[in-house]
């Protein structure tokens, strides 16, 4: 492994997996690109309730969301990677997970991904797709998964 991606959400299973990542990577000397991916739905959610509020005084935009999820992995990195002399970067964009977790590792040349799963049904997988299948079957390198 010379550079993992390692996937971030806004939970402890997922903040400890960028834990576990931070430290595989320093142990074998290896960079680490860190991705915050908000879903369109989340996107046109926040943007509904940011223009709900008159006194906001301006709009949520596509740049706002970017922003806001990279720095949220920035944040998340300097939380738990504090303590490990490892390099790392932070990203964020919008859209469907799947593709933006893939175009990011491609883009960063990563050898290495790694993702919080959810236990979802079968059935659940076929009616709202998931991001970790389609990584899982994607991806060309190894991908580790942690489900709580």
């Amino acid at each position: 492994m010379e550079r993992a991606l390692v996937v971030v959400e806004p939970t402890a299973e997922a903040k400890e997996l960028v834990r576990e990542a931070g430290s595989l990577a320093n142990g074998v000397n290896a960079s680490v690109v860190l991705i915050h991916a908000t879903t369109d739905e989340e996107y046109a959610a926040r943007r509904q309730a940011m223009s709900s509020i008159a006194s906001s005084g301006g709009e949520y935009t596509a740049d706002d969301a970017h922003e806001g999820a990279e720095q949220f992995a920035r944040d998340v990195a300097a939380d738990v990677l504090s303590d490990l002399e490892i390099q790392y970067e932070t990203v964020g964009d919008v859209g469907k997970k799947g593709d933006i977790i893939l175009q990011a590792a491609e883009e960063h040349e990563c050898d290495h991904i790694f993702l919080p799963g959810r236990n979802r049904s079968p059935t659940g997988k076929a009616l709202f797709g998931d991001a970790t299948q389609k990584v899982v079957l994607d991806f060309d390198g190894p991908v580790t998964v942690v489900t709580n």
